[in-house]
This record gives C-alpha cells, structure tokens and sequence, in this order.
C-alpha cells in the first residue's frame, strides 16, 4: 500500500511512515494558498479567539470546508490538532479574525507538508504521556482546553484536544 484515502504510506524494513503532503498540497491549492509564506507556528502565542470579536463575518461555508479539511489532516499531524479543535469552535458564525487563524494554520502547514509519523521497530517500547491545559484558555466562557498525547516508544499512538464541560478553579488557596 502506498496511497489510502488521501494518506501516503512509505513502507520499509522495520519501519512505516505515513503523512499527508499530497493531501496538505491539495488543500493549499483549494483554498488558494499553495504560494503563501511559511509560518514557523500554527497560531499566534497571544492570539485569543472570541465568538463575537467585533470582526466583518465570514462566508460559512468556505470556513465549515477548511475546517473539514482540517480536521481530516490531524490524522497524521498531531500537531495541529489543537489549533483546528480552537478554530471549530467558530463554525457557526465565523469571522473574517477567525478566517485568519485558519489562514495562519495554512501557512504553517506550507512548511511543514512533508511531516507525519513514523512508526519503527524498537527494542524499547516504553509507554509516555503527555497532557497539557491552557488554563480557561477560552475568552467566551472561561473553559479550558486539555490535551494528551501517548507514544509507545517514540511512536505515537493516541493524541487528542478537547474542551473541557465545566469551568476549573485554582487548586492554590489563600
């Protein structure tokens, strides 16, 4: 196997590779950004998304499409997992700041099409984990988003981010 629904599989011995740059250069190409300029991270650090941030609204269903596409490439891309779960929130009444998230993913993807995962044969295959929170990340309701992901080995396995169902409060006391 070699292609699989968008997915590229690079089989060798004691080890397999699968990524999505052909897919990646085809959504590029869709939503004409195959030329734009590389971006080093999938968003801006201090960049905070609110539902109604004041912006010009933007055209539904281009955005539900990209975020579509998006969502379809985390398949391979851990990486940005987190930042299309953030910019999905937005898919009901989408901006044209939310469409420039989404454009910045775009960038970011222009320079690193070619990533995806590795899977090898390896002596040591101890189970990691990772997890992280960002903390009422959200301007609109003061939720947290939580990520997790668990390699076996230096593969990964597992991966996800999800906002969380109820506030959290500060474990710190006075």
């Amino acid at each position: 196997m070699k292609y699989f629904l968008g997915i590229q599989v690079k089989q060798e011995i004691g080890s397999i590779f699968i990524s999505q740059d052909k897919y990646a250069a085809n959504m590029l190409k869709k939503f004409r950004m195959e030329n734009c300029k590389p971006a080093a991270t999938p968003i801006a650090l201090i960049e905070r998304l609110k539902f109604d941030d004041g912006a010009e609204k933007f055209d539904p269903s281009i955005y539900r499409s990209l975020v579509g596409s998006l969502i379809y490439l985390t398949h391979s891309r851990p990486d940005i997992l987190h930042v299309v779960s953030l910019i999905s929130r937005f898919m009901s009444n989408p901006s044209r700041s939310h469409f420039a998230a989404e454009k910045m993913i775009l960038c970011y993807i222009q320079g690193t099409k070619h990533l995806g995962i590795k899977y090898s044969r390896e002596k040591n295959n101890e189970l990691i984990g990772f997890t992280d929170s960002d903390w009422t990340g959200s301007q609109d309701d003061r939720k947290s988003t939580s990520g997790y992901i668990f390699c076996l080995g230096s593969k990964a396995i597992s991966w996800s981010s999800k906002k969380q169902n109820s506030v959290a409060m500060s474990s710190a006391e006075e």
